[in-house]
């Protein structure tokens, strides 16, 4: 990637995105019929603009618009909000989600998923997040009396190193449990699942242990829960307890036997973990369950760095659309650290993309690269 080019930082950073696959599905949602102006290519660049500059409405993307960097970049010297807006309230969401698992599948190829597989069992770590939406304009996504939301359940591949990326995602209105949404994520038998107490459910567990499907998750506290063979620990092991169970009542009761462990987190609270797997040492489970820290990480990076505290339509196409925007730019930030060999964060090769936004790719490529610029 050292090689002289003459596109900016900007082109570079969004050069993954699949030209082919896109002008197939603008063609296939017709989305430039009867377009004068706003062109989708053109519109997507500018979502990706704004992610990237946080910029907090539409109004202020039109007017970003009077830059001749920016006008250069979409093709555009002008564009009014209003149609900005009729814009995102009308882009069908699987369009956006086309795009997003496309990097997906990218990030796959580069980090030799297929290959890793065949070595060690990937983890996949599964969890949701609620975004808080105002009620009065999305009356449509009420979950409480003062407030709307929506949630985004969504599964994180967990690599060695802790490098994780996303590749599975969908969105709820806030109100629905994520108990529902676990059978959406579970589709890969050499991959091992983490997921939280939300998603407990032992007639579940039966099943994904009859077919094959390997978790680990959070028991509650209070589960009935019958112990059949207490297994001896290490002597310098970090779990309390080890044990062979069945879970659930009378009335309700797992046909399968789990395993269950005890152990303190590291603020010296007490943690319940269940999991289907036995051949695996009390302590890797342990650390196998740690990992799920991943994806709130992944979250958290979500609210704090991405523009999906303010939404530019009230609809709820536009809202899921916004979001489906965020997912690709933190896939183009994952892309850009491997295309590059950097290890850089994904904050600093962001910080570094907007300050040499205009300039040459070299420059920013070089910097992310960690090599001075001239």
């Amino acid at each position: 990637m050292d090689k002289f080019t003459r596109k900016t930082s900007f082109e570079q950073w969004f050069s993954p995105l699949n030209q082919t696959l896109l002008e197939e599905q603008v063609k296939t949602h017709q989305l430039n019929y009867y377009t004068k102006k706003l062109y989708t290519a053109s519109f997507l660049k500018l979502l990706l603009y704004a992610q990237l500059h946080e910029t907090e409405s539409l109004r202020a993307l039109s007017d970003a618009v009077f830059s001749d960097d920016l006008q250069c970049a979409t093709g555009l010297n002008s564009i009014s909000f209003s149609q900005l807006g009729r814009r995102i309230n009308t882009i069908p969401t699987e369009f956006f989600q086309t795009i997003f698992l496309d990097l997906v599948a990218q990030i796959h190829k580069k980090t030799d998923f297929e290959k890793r597989r065949k070595i060690s069992t990937p983890l996949k770590i599964i969890d949701s997040s609620t975004l808080p939406l105002n009620l009065t304009n999305h009356t449509w996504a009420e979950f409480r009396k003062t407030k709307s939301g929506v949630k985004l359940p969504l599964r994180l591949v967990f690599m060695e190193k802790g490098f994780s990326y996303p590749d599975k995602g969908v969105l709820t209105n806030a109100i629905e449990h994520d108990r529902g949404q676990l059978e959406i994520f579970i589709d890969d038998k050499e991959c091992m699942y983490v997921f939280d107490r939300g998603y407990l459910d032992y007639e579940r567990f039966d099943r994904m242990t009859d077919d094959g499907y390997f978790f680990v998750t959070r028991l509650r506290k209070n589960a009935v829960v019958r112990v059949l063979e207490s297994f001896t620990l290490p002597t310098h092991s970090t779990v309390l307890s080890d044990e062979m169970v069945v879970i659930g009542t009378t009335q309700n009761r797992s046909e399968n036997v789990f395993r269950r462990l005890k152990l303190l987190d590291t603020k010296g609270k007490e943690l319940t973990l269940l999991t289907n797997r036995f051949d695996l040492s009390a302590d890797e489970i342990a650390e196998i369950y740690k990992s799920r820290w991943a994806i709130e990480l992944f979250f958290k990076w979500m609210k704090q760095h991405l523009n999906i505290k303010k939404f530019y339509g009230h609809s709820e196409q536009a809202v899921h659309n916004q979001v489906y925007i965020a997912m690709i730019v933190y896939c183009l930030n994952v892309l850009a650290q491997l295309n590059s060999n950097s290890d850089r964060s994904y904050l600093q090769i962001s910080r570094y993309l907007k300050a040499a936004l205009w300039k040459s790719a070299n420059i920013w490529l070089r910097k992310i690269k960690g090599k001075c610029v001239p």
